[in-house]
């Protein structure tokens, strides 16, 4: 494993880019359309932060971390992306954090975003699973997860294996004791490589800004753009969390947690997120403008959300 330090919150470290301003990994695989639009400004009332970078080279992680300019007792924060996402989704949430004296670590999952790119019908919920113990082991066990969607439950299932200070779910993806039983045609849907269409995002920006009024139009525009052109997410990952991903509610116990739930939310509806806390006897925030990626990117959506998380943290001391 590799730690570097980087540069100030303008992003002195940042992978190289072509001159068609694409990204090259660092493996020589095929480069990745990167957005032109520079990182976001440090919200008001926030102090400077700077940037750093975490690469786990025996699984082919990489990390991005934004972290305060001085050291705090706070705990640190890691945020686990969903489906097709990377930490690009997190870019406003670590900002917010880290200039009120939050480490924010967001890992970028095997073949999504900067780490390195595998073949996706050799991935599934387990690697991820991995993927995210191999983040928390690096980070270190006094960690507060932080997921969406997918990245929800990935955290529940790391938290069975290794215990983490706190856990905030933004709708999150069902464990299986709150899942209806799946129908044969469902799996069978899920090809074994798929893309944003299977979550409602190829359509026309115009539309999609209609239906997520939390969104602007450049929101929507550059979540089209980074959930990427073509298939390559894991249809297996996706299957077993239809069949439903065991978690032992036992073994969770006292660990302070949080769901936040979106009433514009078409990909995981918010009457389920306020049941997943209830089974979890969680604390539970509803969000009822707020769309699935507007909780974390919403231009204006995003900082009701990071204040309720911020008043969380501090209530339990984390």
């Amino acid at each position: 494993m590799v730690t570097r330090s980087g540069g100030d919150i303008d992003g002195d470290f940042m992978p190289e880019l072509t001159q068609d301003n694409s990204l090259t990994h660092r493996n020589g695989d095929a480069p990745v359309r990167m957005p032109s639009r520079p990182s976001p400004p440090v919200p008001a009332n926030g102090r400077p932060v700077r940037k750093d970078e975490i690469e786990l080279i025996e699984r082919g992680l990489y990390i991005e971390s934004w972290l305060p300019e001085r050291r705090s007792r706070r705990k640190p924060l890691l945020f686990i992306h969903g489906e097709l996402a990377g930490s690009w989704l997190w870019e406003r949430y670590l900002a917010f954090f880290a200039s009120r004296g939050w480490e924010g670590h967001a890992l970028n999952l095997r073949n999504h975003f900067w780490s390195h790119t595998a073949d996706p019908t050799t991935l599934s919920f387990g690697t991820y699973t991995d993927d995210v113990l191999a983040a928390l082991t690096r980070i270190g066990p006094d960690t507060v997860l932080v997921g969406h969607g997918m990245g929800g439950l990935l955290a529940l299932k790391a938290a069975e294996r290794m215990r983490p200070s706190a856990v905030v779910l933004l709708s999150p993806e069902l464990p299986r004791a709150l899942r209806t039983p799946v129908r044969p045609y469902e799996l069978t849907d899920v090809p074994d490589v798929y893309g944003k269409a299977m979550l409602g995002w190829s359509t026309l920006p115009e539309k999609l800004q209609r239906d997520q009024r939390d969104l602007t139009l450049e929101d929507v525009q550059r979540i089209q753009h980074l959930l990427g052109q073509k298939p390559r997410e894991s249809g297996a990952a996706r299957r077993q969390m239809l069949r439903g991903i065991e978690i032992d509610r036992d073994v969770l116990r006292g660990i302070p947690g949080l769901v936040i739930g979106a009433g514009l939310d078409r990909i995981q509806p918010e009457p389920e997120s306020q049941r997943l806390a209830e089974w979890l006897d969680a604390d539970y925030e509803p969000f009822g403008a707020h769309s699935h990626f507007g909780l974390v990117l919403g231009e204006q959506s995003y900082l009701q959300v990071a204040e309720a998380i911020k008043t969380f943290l501090e209530t339990n001391r984390l």
